[in-house]
């Protein structure tokens, strides 16, 4: 159901991707990724549709992710290039289009605005409401249920007035407040809307959730649940602190700890908090936000390829985006070049020493891809990394071979001097 939702979109977006290579003209002249009149007619004419019908699909494919806009310029999505591939990536684009429902198919512009940004609030309520009820459910019953959960609202902002009022001040006419904007046609608009992206069927005066709209408000109910039963109680944190609190819990309990994080954050706000904590100075946060991102998953791969350019975090990402390519774990590692490979051995060393014990430290030489302790030393020396010096110190403090530990506080001595 969500392929052939989005066949449109997924037909225009790949009909413009030549388009939208760098060079070409095909994507935004306004910085909102709108089509072109040219672009729209030349692929109505291609493509054997009105140009109406084309800005429409080409809307959709940006609210499903099949395109995105940066600035003024308009790029394939992640998601249009893994559809073939990927039903993951197909099921995250139509759900990114049900969160949009109210852009989708926006309000009529003579309703209060106010009384709009209540209704999409509370329209989740409405739509658990239908998912439970398995069925068609009047517009009676819906409008009864809305117009309580917009009562809740008002009361929680303590907008609705309590006991006897004084009379008003004759004035002139107003516009009417908000209490006495009528809902039902606004309930009218939101049911339409989100038939139109596919979520239920409304007609004959009731409303059935489809089954991919059933699915998709379970899956936004387990993620309520999910982000409910944080282990380590680090939903609230930013993201440096969630690392920090998971960096002592096993494997499977961060992963746990990261799913409930991001599940109570957009996706594009926690992948971008996620490489902030990494491009500080602490190793460990920078290991611990690649793992969150690994159960992030797809949607973070556009912004950890943008940073695989850049020194502290390229080694990192060109190994996730290798996982993430398929390639096993283990042989991940051959996508690095011999210095990023040393570059990424002293981080997480540095990480090792900050937060572990001497043993741990000695143990990790054993991770090394050089063949010799001489060779690592040589390497290390040249690679640059800036927590060179303290590493080495470390690792000739705790090693038991006095031959060992004196060659690489030499090591240490030459970095810090600058000598050879």
């Amino acid at each position: 159901m969500a392929r052939s939702g989005l066949a449109g979109a997924a037909r225009v977006a790949r009909w413009a991707d030549p388009s939208l290579r760098p060079g070409h003209d095909g994507g935004s002249s306004d910085g909102r990724g709108t089509l072109s009149h040219a672009t729209a007619e030349r692929a109505a004419s291609e493509l054997g549709l009105t140009s109406d019908q084309v800005r429409h699909d080409w809307d959709t494919a940006r609210l499903a992710g099949l395109v995105e806009v940066h600035g003024d310029i308009a790029r394939p999505g992640w998601r249009l290039r893994a559809w073939n591939r990927d039903d993951s990536a197909v099921l995250r684009g139509w759900v990114a289009l049900f969160d949009a429902w109210s852009i989708a198919h926006p309000e009529e512009a003579d309703h209060e605005p106010a009384a709009v940004a209540e209704v999409v609030s509370a329209m989740p309520q409405v739509l658990s409401f239908l998912q439970l009820s398995a069925g068609p459910v009047p517009m009676e019953q819906l409008l009864d249920l809305l117009e309580q959960r917009v009562t809740e609202l008002r009361t929680e902002r303590c907008e609705i007035p309590y006991g006897p009022q004084p009379e008003p001040v004759a004035q002139q006419p107003e516009a009417p407040p908000v209490e006495d904007t009528p809902l039902a046609p606004l309930l009218d608009w939101a049911l339409h809307a989100l038939a139109s992206v596919g979520a239920l069927t409304y007609g004959d005066g009731q409303a059935t959730l489809t089954p991919l709209g059933s699915w998709a408000v379970w899956v936004k109910l387990e993620q309520i649940c999910v982000a409910a039963q944080s282990p380590a109680g680090n939903i609230e944190q930013n993201a440096e602190d969630m690392l920090r609190g998971c960096s002592q819990l096993r494997p499977n309990a961060a992963r746990a700890e990261y799913r409930a994080w991001l599940a109570a954050r957009p996706v594009g706000s926690a992948v971008a908090e996620l490489l902030d904590a990494a491009r500080g100075e602490d190793a460990l946060l920078r290991g611990l936000a690649f793992e969150a991102l690994r159960v992030v998953g797809g949607p973070a791969e556009p912004d950890v390829r943008a940073v695989t350019e850049k020194t502290p975090l390229r080694p990192y990402a060109l190994l996730w985006l290798a996982e993430h390519d398929g390639i096993d774990p283990e042989d991940a590692y051959e996508v690095l070049t011999r210095e990023e490979a040393t570059w990424m051995w002293v981080d997480t060393a540095a990480a090792v020493a900050d937060h572990g014990e001497a043993p741990l430290l000695v143990r990790h030489l054993e991770s090394a891809v050089q063949p010799t302790i001489p060779a690592l030393l040589d390497e290390v020396r040249a690679v640059g990394h800036p927590r060179t010096v303290q590493v080495l110190v470390a690792l000739a403090a705790g090693h038991p071979d006095p031959a060992l530990a004196k060659a690489v506080r030499r090591a240490a001595f030459q970095v810090h001097t600058g000598g050879s």
